[in-house]
């Protein structure tokens, strides 16, 4: 059974860093591709980040040059170090695992609340 469970969500004035945690389990971690989505209320859930099987990154435009998503395939980890935070980014943020040759996202975390006070 595949388990997602994020961390390192929290309130955080604007300009802050915060630095969110995957923990993945119950997968062949190196055989996914890791994404971080976000939901603000009353908007659409959109991707901001993914991380391929080889490493390869890409970020949505509005997170570019503040956002870095990375891997810990030792510890089945995901993270996502945000800087530069704006009122904007807050969200909840998830994290999903999407197996190599899969055409969507199957596995999701519950999700962590971030919130950017201006």
């Amino acid at each position: 059974q595949v388990q997602l469970v994020e961390s390192g969500g929290g309130l955080v004035q604007a300009v802050g860093s915060l630095r969110l945690s995957c923990a993945a389990s119950g997968l062949t971690f190196s055989t996914y591709t890791m994404g971080w989505f976000r939901q603000a209320p009353g908007k659409e859930r959109e991707s901001v980040a993914r991380i391929t099987t080889a490493g390869r990154t890409y970020y949505a435009d509005s997170v570019e040059g503040r956002l870095t998503i990375s891997r810990d395939s030792a510890k089945t980890t995901v993270y996502l170090q945000m800087n530069s935070l704006k009122s904007e980014d807050t969200a909840v943020y998830c994290c999903a695992a999407r197996e190599v040759g899969g055409n969507s996202y199957n596995n999701w975390g519950q999700g962590t609340q971030v919130t950017v006070s201006s």
